[in-house]
């Protein structure tokens, strides 16, 4: 088994066009979406190992954010889920597994998670 880093940034609330109701094609949705990414890394992360050796934390928060398409109508949250994993493996090819997953905040009745979990490997 070869040994995999895996970078994590959770629960972003990103306000996404998405829904197939009326009420919800209009306006953009609080969605709260986390990330996790798994990509190759060295046999050991020595005190000065450059950040060239990982991945910055900030190109998971990049591909939740400012890396959706304004003003781009998502019918399903699955295909913004596919999006993230498509941003994250086109940037960095050791990245080798992507799981995101997406709650649909507004439409809790008591405080539950509703949404999905969507898992891509690298083939």
């Amino acid at each position: 088994m070869d040994d995999r880093l895996q970078l994590r940034v959770l629960d972003l609330e990103v306000p996404v066009l998405t829904g197939i109701y009326s009420e919800e094609t209009h306006l953009p949705q609080p969605l709260r979406i986390s990330v996790r990414v798994d990509i190759d890394c060295p046999a050991h992360f020595a005190p000065e190992t450059p950040l060239s050796a990982s991945k910055n934390y900030m190109d998971l928060k990049h591909a939740v954010t400012s890396a959706l398409p304004e003003g781009q109508h998502f019918t399903l949250v699955e295909a913004i889920a596919d999006h993230i994993v498509e941003t994250l493996m086109v940037q960095d090819a050791r990245v080798q597994r992507v799981e995101v997953e997406i709650v649909k905040i507004a439409i809790a009745e008591a405080g539950e998670s509703i949404g999905i979990s969507l898992v891509r490997h690298r083939r």
